[in-house]
Order: structure tokens, then sequence, then C-alpha cells
């Protein structure tokens, strides 16, 4: 027989928007010495096109400093193995992201009705899923942390918090984790690289699917 589950966390939810959430050490940024802080840059901007160009398989340690035009012992002084290269890489994509939904303008950020607000989100998480699917495949958790990694949470209870406000009487939590299972980077290369789906029609659904949740009517 198998374990009861945890209860879901609700700490990030019961007071408003979610904290903000980083998959790096808190406060690495405005730590770094002007020079270091464009070192990374540097670093990060080369992984960034060597992705874009070959994949993330393109993405070694080696090809970043020739890339960057640096030595090999720079880049892993700064993030120690290929991992903690990806890591920053998509590290810094979700702090942008988080910070749009969380205090940017609406109507991904406050100010616009619940409703409104997961319409944007979904379609602003599905453009950038698209433009970095393969860093997000290459950093995707294993089964055992795919669901409690901190930006994964991050999402999750910003979905549950809109949908509390736009449906109180619904299942929050679990309804969240069905919406959320549409935007999978996993489905989305599914959908996207071997089912050759536009990504238009991928938003168009998730529009379509919000507003069959939240009794809505049809989107603007």
């Amino acid at each position: 027989m198998s374990a009861a589950l945890p209860p879901a966390p609700h700490s990030e939810e019961s007071h408003g928007e979610p904290e903000l959430l980083t998959l790096g050490p808190a406060g690495d940024d405005p730590c770094l010495r002007a020079d270091a802080a464009r070192n990374r840059a540097k670093l990060l901007d080369a992984a960034t096109r060597l992705i874009a160009e070959h994949g993330a398989a393109g993405v070694t340690m080696e090809a970043v400093a020739a890339a960057a035009n640096v030595g090999k012992g720079t880049v892993f002084r700064r993030f120690g193995d290929r991992t903690g290269l990806l890591t920053a890489l998509l590290d810094h994509s979700e702090r942008k992201f988080q910070a749009a939904f969380l205090s940017g303008p609406p109507p991904l950020g406050p100010g616009a009705p619940p409703v409104e607000r997961l319409r944007a989100f979904g379609r602003a998480l599905l453009r950038r899923t698209v433009d970095e699917l393969e860093l997000q495949l290459a950093a995707e958790p294993g089964p055992d942390r795919r669901f409690t990694a901190p930006p994964r949470r991050v999402l999750h209870s910003h979905i549950a918090l809109l949908l509390r406000q736009a449906v109180p009487d619904a299942d929050s939590e679990l309804v969240a984790h069905v919406l959320m299972a549409q935007l999978s980077p996993a489905l989305v290369h599914h959908l996207t690289r071997q089912c050759r789906m536009p990504v238009e029609r991928l938003e168009a659904n998730w529009v379509d699917l919000v507003d069959r949740v939240t009794r809505s009517g049809p989107a603007c």
C-alpha cells in the first residue's frame, strides 16, 4: 500500500500573490562586482546563442568559453559545471517571467480581472516555452522533483490564486495542476515539434480551457 500524499502547501498563496522564487542562490546577482557581472552576462549570452543554434546538447563548458572568447576555467569558476550553467540560464528567464506576472503591467500582471490574467498567463508561458524549448527540456526536473521545484510551485500557486478569485467553489489546488499540464515543456515539445502544431493553436486552446473551467464567456 502506498503512503498517503502530504497536503499541498498553501503558504505562498494565503495572503495574496506568491513570493518570487528563483533557482539560483538568493542574492547572487546583486553581490557580483561590476566586472564579474559583465563576465557572467557575457557567458550567459554566449550559452543562449549556442542553444539557439545547436540545441542544449551544444552547450558545453568548452563551447561556451570559446563563444565568449574567455578561458574554460572562467566558465567553471562562474558556474561550477554544465548543470550549474543551465540552471543559471533558466534562473535568469524565471526571474524575468515571475516579475512580469507578479508585478508587471496587466493583463499578465496585477490590475486585470483574474480570468483575463489566467488567459494572459498561459499565452505568455507558452510563448516563453516555445522560445527556449531546448533549455526548458534540458532543465526539466526528474519525477521526484517535478512538482516540488520552486519555480513550478510559484507557477502553480499563481494559477491556484487566480482560480480561487475567479471560481471560489472550485478545488483550485487540483484544477491548477490540470491547467499546468497543458503548459508542460514535454507536451509543448510533442505538439509543436512532433505534431507540427502552431503555437497559436495551443494559445487558443488554453484560452478555451480557461473559459470552460471558469465558466466565462469568449475571450475578447
